[in-house]
Parts: structure tokens; sequence; C-alpha cells
């Protein structure tokens, strides 16, 4: 993953999770909900697009000559 896309997936998985806190700190339950499964799904999406992106460079690196 190169640095600007890391650099996005972990500025807005860090404000997600701020969002958690300040539900809390609001005590407002669904807001709590809402940016738990949003920082869970991000943060796991996060990792798909790693994935891919090593995939398809050891691909890349596989069929490139010698």
């Amino acid at each position: 993953m190169n640095k600007g896309l890391a650099l996005l997936f972990a500025i807005v998985g860090t404000l997600l999770l701020a969002g958690i806190s300040l539900g809390l700190s609001l005590g407002n339950l669904w807001l709590v909900i809402f940016f738990t499964l949003a920082s869970i799904g991000f943060i796991g999406f996060g990792f798909v697009v790693k994935a891919k992106q090593r995939r398809r460079r050891e691909e890349e690196e596989r069929n490139s000559p010698q």
C-alpha cells in the first residue's frame, strides 16, 4: 500500500474511532453503534485493499521477465 493511501486509511480510521468516543461522551448509544460498525467495516476494507495490492504486486513480479 502506498504511503498516501495508508495515511488516508489511518486518518479516517482514527476519526471513526474518535467518533466512538464522542458518542460515549454524549451518552448516545446509536452514535456509538454507528461509529463502531463503520470503524470495523472501514478497517476491514483497508485490509482487503492491502491484500489485493499485495497480490497484484506479487503477480506482476512473477510475470515480469528476468
